[in-house]
């Protein structure tokens, strides 16, 4: 027998014992516990993604939803984590790692994940800092103070200058679990569709950790980012009056899984190095068809809709792909050429399924790529971040022999031009256009705020630029004083005596 419990509560002086496995949040008690009496070796199964084997079969096989089969070769091998699988020559692992020194990390997964999950108190009562320190303020107040201040943000969490990084924060990054579970209720989707509510946290548990915590952007907050831009989005009034039900629920799952275990590099990166995905999807929508199909493997292995009739949580995953497909950046004319001409014809009829379908499919895509229409403040955190993710993606490239991609060359791309091409050939015609759609304060804000984000990205790159051509005449006279030193150095040498002048190391900074 194998007995899940959500959230427990662990000794937090004692080292996880052997018995407890954590799973992305829920805690698995094994059968072999003495808490559970002996174990029946007809029922020693252990859980890996949805599919179940048998622990005493050395030779099981490990079977993702996707299609990947690993042959266990033995007992207590621990499968790597969703999608961390090695490329050809290249380790994920690579990506994240600084080139001239490896990962010194000591902490083990287990503890990683049981951390996360606890509260800011017990985070910082387990802490080896505060180890025999003594409490100065009670723990108890700072964690209600924390809590109590995420509360207030949740009650601003329709507001467009909503700062998704303070949030992550105040819920111990938590953030996509807490902002997508409160927008559940908020819209009484949970009593109306009968959610089970721990199938539900579990889900949302598992959805957040198949993010890569070490993704510089794509990652559970970029995540948590979306799905409250989605909510914006479905809070203006065309279609706060049209969406049904079954719609905003669908919009909030796809905001929050649009994009589950990104692997922290792009298609053609995978595409390159013969990944398995590429040839799985045979070079198509490579990420965006992981993204849909990890969500639906955590959905089936959840069973968070296991009580709806078969056909209709078919259903709903088909919508909920057809939403995320949607986000692929290789597709984007093609949404909005017709985007464009259902604006131009006047024909949206919102009282269509099929039309209510496009507009969550234009609102996704806006979400996902809204980082250029927010307050300055948080865009350029995006954008460092995103372009960060870019350069680590370049080196990787270049340390592997391999063609660099567009963008990721840190040597001939800043932050400012990418950010400027990006605004002026993807988000600015993506949002003129859902400014015509919606025409409301909050489309002229994105555009005004995405007007301002790129005249500073302009001004910066022109500092960068007087800087640079500053610098060249103070390198010249640095270059001609280091000649005139050396040619003295040398008079004195054939002389036969030694200049008291040091040489000059390098050039002078400006």
């Amino acid at each position: 027998m194998e007995v899940c419990y959500q959230l427990p509560v662990l000794p937090l002086d004692r080292p996880v014992p052997q018995h407890v496995l954590s799973r992305r949040g829920a805690i698995s008690f094994s059968s072999s516990s003495s808490l559970f009496g002996a174990p029946d070796p007809r029922q020693l199964s252990q859980r890996r993604g949805a599919i179940s084997y048998d622990s005493s079969d050395q030779t099981a096989l490990y079977i993702r939803m996707l299609g990947d089969v690993r042959v266990r070769s033995q007992v207590g091998f621990e499968p790597e984590r969703r999608g961390s699988h090695p490329y050809v020559c290249i380790d994920f692992r690579t990506l994240h790692t600084p080139l001239e020194s490896g990962s010194t990390s000591s902490d083990s997964a287990p503890e990683r994940r049981v951390h996360r999950l606890l509260s800011f108190q017990r985070y910082l009562h387990s802490s080896r800092l505060l180890r025999g320190i003594p409490q100065q303020i009670p723990l108890h107040l700072l964690d209600e103070d924390y809590t109590g201040q995420a509360r207030c943000m949740l009650g601003k969490v329709g507001t467009w200058n909503f700062d998704i990084f303070l949030f992550d924060k105040l819920t111990n990054g938590n953030g996509l679990i807490t902002l997508t579970s409160h927008l559940l209720n908020q819209y009484g989707l949970v009593e109306l569709f009968q959610l089970d509510m721990v199938k539900l946290w579990r889900f949302l548990v598992m959805v957040q950790e198949d993010y890569h915590s070490d993704n510089p952007y794509h990652n559970a907050v970029h995540a948590a980012d979306v799905t409250q831009a989605m909510y914006c989005y479905m809070q203006e009034p065309k279609l706060a009056k049209s969406l049904t039900s079954y719609d905003i629920l669908l919009g909030l799952l796809a905001a929050a899984t649009h994009d589950l275990d990104h692997p922290g590099v792009n298609q053609p990166f995978l595409i390159k190095t013969d990944h398995y995905l590429a040839s799985l999807y045979r070079n198509t929508s490579v990420l965006e068809s992981h993204h849909w199909k990890s969500a639906v493997s955590l959905l089936r292995e959840t069973g968070l809709f296991s009580h709806l009739p078969p056909e209709d949580s078919l259903s709903l995953e088909r919508d909920l792909g057809s939403l995320i497909l949607a986000t692929d950046i290789s597709r984007q004319n093609e949404y909005l050429s017709r985007f464009r001409l259902h604006l131009d014809q006047d024909n949206l009829c919102l009282s269509k399924a099929g039309h209510r379908h496009f507009l969550l499919q234009m609102g996704l895509k806006c979400a996902d790529i809204c980082n250029p229409c927010r307050p300055w403040a948080l865009s350029k955190q995006w954008s460092e971040k995103v372009t960060q993710e870019f350069f680590q993606q370049g080196d990787v490239e270049k340390k592997h022999k391999l063609l660099v991609s567009p963008l990721c060359d840190r040597e001939i791309n800043t932050v400012g031009n990418i950010q400027i091409g990006f605004m002026t050939y993807v988000a600015e015609p993506l949002f003129a256009e859902w400014a015509r759609f919606s025409d409301t304060r909050l489309s002229q804000t994105m555009l005004g705020h995405m007007g301002l984000n790129k005249a500073s990205w302009s001004g910066l790159q022109q500092e960068q630029s007087s800087v640079s051509e500053e610098a060249e005449p103070s390198k010249a006279s640095t270059s001609a004083e280091d000649a005139a030193a050396r040619r003295g150095a040398s008079a004195a040498a054939t002389a036969g005596g030694t200049s008291s002048k040091e040489l000059p190391q390098g050039n002078r900074k400006s």
